[in-house]
């Protein structure tokens, strides 16, 4: 069975076991403190605890790096899933339709396949590295907006100190958070925003490593804050900067960040 498969049934689980948490206090219940450093919800435990379990039982990797568990190592071997089992914990528990579970695996440390499932609108984006990136089956591109004026970007600033991405807020036609940064990478690869960028350097590895591949298959391109190439380490507490956009935006961001 090849991963994509394996990650439409584990998004089936996950929903099925999670249906009941979504919209409700119980779902927001503290658990533990995370491996990222943030606390663990009810939510992320059971719906970790699913993926986990599917992937150890049809033996899918032989290490796991999860937002909630850290970092799980399984065989021997150099197999690599990088998971959010909820990414958008706020969203969930609040009831707003704007969630997803964030798989990418990876060999030899390079990402070579990306599956981010919309737990509310039963979306399901994914990619194959040098394959294209699909929504539901329809290969995806992203848009071809070629002004900032013209442009829809979802822009994460530092709470305290938002002087970084006032400038490009001003410039923009429209500023958009929505709340789950592997869908919000997605949108950007099928063109309904124009750009994704997180100045915050919270951004882990397990948030961004499938929506990377998918963004960049639709013919995207992902950068650190300064337009230079982003790279992860296999550890959820640290954060990163991200820039994602079609490629005549990037550097028109790029510039107004510095």
């Amino acid at each position: 069975m090849t991963f994509i498969r394996s990650c439409d049934e584990i998004a089936t689980l996950v929903e099925e076991h999670t249906r009941d948490l979504v919209g409700r206090s119980a779902g927001g219940a503290y658990v533990k403190m995370g491996a990222d450093g943030t606390p663990t919800k009810q939510i992320d435990q059971v719906a970790e605890d699913v993926v986990v379990d599917y992937l150890l039982e049809n033996d899918l990797c032989d290490r796991i790096i999860s937002e909630e568990r850290g970092k799980l190592q399984a065989g021997p071997g150099d197999r690599t899933v990088f998971l959010d089992p909820i990414d958008g914990t706020f969203n969930a528990v609040s009831g707003i339709p704007f969630y997803s579970v964030s798989l990418a695996y990876a060999e030899a440390g390079s990402i070579c396949e990306g599956y981010v499932k919309d737990l509310a609108h039963d979306e399901a984006f994914y990619a194959t590295k040098g394959s294209g990136a699909f929504l539901n089956g329809t290969r995806v591109h992203v848009a071809s907006t070629a002004y900032l004026e013209e442009s829809s970007i979802s822009v994460y600033g530092r709470k305290f100190n938002p002087g970084t991405v006032l400038k490009l807020g001003q410039k923009i036609r429209r500023w958009r958070l929505l709340g789950a940064s592997s869908l919000e990478l997605c949108y950007v690869a099928c063109g309904r925003i124009d750009g994704f960028v997180d100045v915050r350097e919270t951004l882990r590895v397990t948030d961004a490593a499938a929506g990377m591949i998918i963004c960049e298959e639709a013919g995207g391109i992902v950068s650190d804050h300064t337009g230079e190439p982003i790279s992860f380490p296999e550890e959820v507490t640290v954060g990163k900067s991200m820039v994602a956009s079609n490629r005549t935006l990037h550097h028109k961001i790029i510039e107004y960040l510095r």
